[in-house]
């Protein structure tokens, strides 16, 4: 399976849900590869503190910024069972190639009228992906919910119509923050806690398939 992770707004917590779940992947010994197609290189700054830290590697962490990522990413996945694209932040070619790459292509949103009208954009090129790959799949995926409120269920219902929204939800916690400082996972830091419980439902999700 190839994921990639897409959203033209920066800030929605897209690198730290790519390498969460390229994570939980890796915990059922598949061979799990990420590849870095946003040129900020935040996967990558991830993977080298995890190394400073003396960490054991839980997958390889590919920087491939370019439009040619639908040419080049196949010959990758011959060698891994699921490669994650961390895609790059706004809509451009490199976007568009990352999404005839995938076999899936998520959507992290925030709960705010901005990254809803934001995600409009990706839902375009999703469509016009899926022209060439009829079997191509999209989901958004609801990143960085507050904690207590009931916003993350309002945003559903104004999300763009033609594309499900997957159940299970990312709330925003102090735990994200240091993993991304640290190069660990949630499950790490906090291995019986709610956000490793949040992102093995949404990978039990995605595993099971996308309508």
């Amino acid at each position: 399976m190839i994921v990639a992770l897409l959203n033209q707004k920066g800030g929605v917590g897209k690198t730290t849900l790519a390498t969460h779940l390229a994570g939980e992947l890796a915990t059922a010994s598949t061979r799990v590869t990420v590849i870095d197609a946003d040129p900020q290189g935040s996967a990558l700054d991830w993977s080298q503190r995890r190394a400073e830290n003396g960490l054991p590697r839980l997958f390889g962490v590919i920087g491939l910024p370019r439009e040619t990522l639908h040419v080049e990413v196949p010959d990758i996945a011959r060698g891994a069972d699921h490669v994650v694209i961390d895609g790059p932040p706004r809509v451009t070619a490199l976007a568009r190639s990352a999404i005839l790459a995938a076999d899936l292509v998520l959507i992290p949103v925030q709960p705010s009228p901005y990254d809803v009208w934001a995600s409009a954009e990706i839902v375009a090129l999703f469509g016009e992906a899926k022209l060439f790959k009829p079997h191509l799949r999209a989901a958004f995926v609801v990143n960085r919910r507050i904690v207590g409120t009931i916003i993350g269920r309002d945003v559903r219902a104004a999300l763009p119509e033609g594309l499900p929204a997957l159940a299970a939800d990312i709330h925003q916690r102090v735990v994200f923050a240091e993993s991304v400082a640290t190069g660990r996972l949630a499950r790490e830091l906090e291995p019986d806690g709610t956000a490793a419980r949040e992102i093995a439902a949404v990978t039990a999700e995605i595993a099971r398939g996308i309508p």
